[in-house]
């Protein structure tokens, strides 16, 4: 399909081209960026109904404010595409969320404009009131501007932030881009004037000489002057809430009418000192008719035909994915047993979890973006004699880790917690990568750490969590199909801290944690055709471990290697840990543990960077024959 006409976003390589611009071009340039974004998404998939909601708010913000000097932030990041497009980045959009290319959110080290990177929700206000205070010690007059959407106002953090800059009267401007109509009714020609007069200079004026001639007043009468007038602004605009947590509260605005965001914008540019909150109201899907449609917007989308909106199927997995396991395992469980109680922070459908709510509504719960409250929230169940599973991505589950250490394991509360998007993660890249949660679960006392090697172990995995209730428990897998087609009605109760042992050798052991079994198995197929005889073993727990298991493994063979697909001082850790202890190692008993390598990894095809990093059976050959210090020689059948 021919590519959209763009003449003026074609005079548009950074922001100063955009200032070039008259007013009366910029509906036409927001025009000509949406159709450019549709056309971009459509070849590489990624985030789409998000950016389609800013594309007028991102055009005006470039053109009132000076960026990059003045600090522009997006909260998590994946509606900055046209952003992207708009600051230099254009020519290699088309690269979005491939291995080398732009990353699908916000990163500092990949453009200047890029304020403040993020994957995860919420930090915004907190890292542009670091920015504001550090312009105002450096005596600059620099505007930083941050824009949240309301499903991000939901996490405490952000509040945390608010009340923080209202406190200190930081210079700081957010914007809250409302796109699910769940703060304002429907805004028009009237909030739009009451928003361009509230912001003016004018009206802040004798706002200004009001409140010092009722400072002169007593104090009853001063308090009752002054919410007297923030009451009334908030009865018409809906902002008494931010006014009370110190902020000068404007809106709510039309987001698509650029006639209405310039001149409110260009009053706030000048504000001076003290918080403002600027609320617009957005589309997500604007102007793309197939996304306007969708119960999801096309917040993540394949590539799809933008004539009918019609997405790239991909090849139909022959076994059903972890996450649609876990949650058909769950629904299970929970007919067995009516304590048992799921909850997610802010992803049902993510995490499998929307079909749990089907069968149990009144048994599943949503947080929002609170994996803090979460963990909590559970634990405050599990006192009460329930069985809460918590749900989250691995990533976001290291929001929650006081809230683990201190409300879960330290009052050792059976809380469950099913851990999706355990490893790599792919075209996400490192703030979604689930890479830490082994070495930080098996540091807290009493914890059992589980991973599951393929989808019948995650079946047995979740009933072994629903039964054990003598502390906190955990299960990860990652985000892939999984590897079994035909799986049992329901899963076995797991013995603690027992692994398993698939194949049995004499020259090298191969202990896996997790999603690196099947690569386990091939490896011990090209060992055996090199004349090394091959025991492979599944772990099942990183703690406790599988102690005895372990022994064996070191007492009847030359070399032991473990695997998973987490960070360094993980499982492996745990196992050297305890082979040390024990004084196995001591008369020279060969060991590599297989990592994830030690830095934070770029986004890319997921077996493509698990076999640069040595997590594919070739990795595991190469491991061995170093250890035995042995040029690899395997005959092939």
């Amino acid at each position: 399909m021919q590519r959209p006409r763009t003449p003026l976003l074609d005079r548009v390589k950074f922001p100063s081209d955009l200032r070039k611009l008259s007013e009366a071009d910029l509906p036409r340039l927001a025009d000509e960026l949406r159709a450019e974004m549709i056309d971009v998404v459509s070849v590489t998939g990624g985030h789409l109904g998000a950016g389609l909601g800013v594309v007028e708010l991102t055009v005006v913000l470039h053109y009132v404010f000076n960026t990059p000097f003045d600090r522009l932030i997006w909260d998590v990041g994946h509606q900055a595409y046209p952003h992207k497009i708009l600051t230099g980045r254009r020519a290699r959009i088309r690269t979005l969320r491939r291995e080398g290319g732009l990353s699908g959110f916000t990163k500092r080290s990949e453009s200047e404009y890029d304020s403040f990177g993020a994957g995860h929700s919420s930090t915004s206000i907190s890292a542009g009131l670091g920015m504001a205070m550090a312009g105002a010690l450096k005596r600059l007059d620099r505007n930083v501007i941050v824009v949240i959407g309301d499903g991000a106002m939901s996490a405490g953090m952000a509040y945390e932030a608010m009340n923080n800059a209202g406190a200190v009267d930081a210079r700081l401007i957010v914007v809250l881009n409302d796109n699910d109509m769940s703060i304002a009714p429907p805004t028009g020609a009237m909030s739009a004037y009451l928003a361009r007069l509230v912001s003016s200079p004018l009206y802040r004026s004798l706002r200004e000489r009001a409140k010092m001639f009722s400072k002169k007043l007593p104090k009853f009468f001063s308090d009752k002057a002054r919410r007297s007038e923030e009451y009334a602004r908030g009865f018409l605009t809906g902002g008494t809430l931010f006014e009370e947590l110190g902020f000068y509260y404007i809106g709510p605005i039309d987001g698509h009418n650029i006639s209405y965001l310039l001149p409110v914008f260009k009053n706030v540019r000048y504000w001076g000192k003290g918080p403002v909150l600027v609320h617009v109201v957005t589309h997500k899907g604007k102007g793309y008719l197939p996304a306007e449609l969708a119960e999801d917007k096309y917040h993540g989308v394949n590539s799809f035909n933008i004539r009918t909106g019609q997405q790239v199927k991909k090849k139909s997995p022959e076994a059903p994915s972890y996450t649609k396991v876990f949650s058909s395992s769950l629904v299970k469980e929970a007919r067995y047993d009516n304590r048992i109680i799921a909850i997610t922070a802010a992803m049902p459908s993510g995490t499998g979890l929307d079909c749990f709510g089907e069968h149990f509504p009144k048994r599943m719960f949503d947080t929002g973006i609170a994996e803090q409250h979460a963990v909590t929230f559970a634990a405050g169940l599990a006192c009460e004699g329930f069985k809460p599973f918590v749900a989250i991505y691995s990533t976001f589950l290291q929001r929650g880790y006081d809230q683990i250490i201190h409300d879960v394991s330290i009052q050792n509360l059976p809380v469950r917690f099913a851990i999706d998007r355990a490893g790599f993660v792919g075209a996400d890249g490192a703030t979604h990568a689930g890479s830490f949660d082994i070495g930080f679960l098996a540091a807290l006392p009493g914890f059992v750490v589980m991973a599951a090697a393929n989808n019948i172990e995650l079946m047995h995995m979740v009933r072994t969590a629903a039964a054990y209730d003598e502390g906190p428990i955990s299960f990860r897998y990652p985000r892939s199909e999984g590897i079994e087609k035909e799986l049992p009605e329901r899963g076995e109760i797991l013995a603690i801290g027992k692994g398993r042992i698939l194949r049995e050798g004499d020259r090298i052991a191969i202990l896996s944690f997790g999603s690196c079994l099947q690569a386990a198995l091939a490896a011990a197929d090209d060992l055996g055709r090199a004349g090394l005889s091959t025991t492979v073993a599944d772990a099942r727990f990183a703690k406790p471990l599988d102690e005895e298991l372990i022994i064996q493994l070191t007492r009847g063979h030359d070399v032991m290697i473990t695997i998973e697909e987490g960070a360094p001082h993980g499982f492996g850790g745990q196992v050297l840990h305890f082979l040390a202890g024990y004084g196995l190692l001591d008369r020279g008993f060969k060991i590599r543990t297989l990592t994830l390598p030690d830095v934070y990894l770029g986004h890319g095809s997921r077996d493509q960077v698990l076999s640069r990093c040595g997590l594919d059976h070739q990795g595991i050959v190469r491991a061995v024959f170093t250890a035995l210090d042995r040029d690899m020689v395997i005959r092939k059948c």
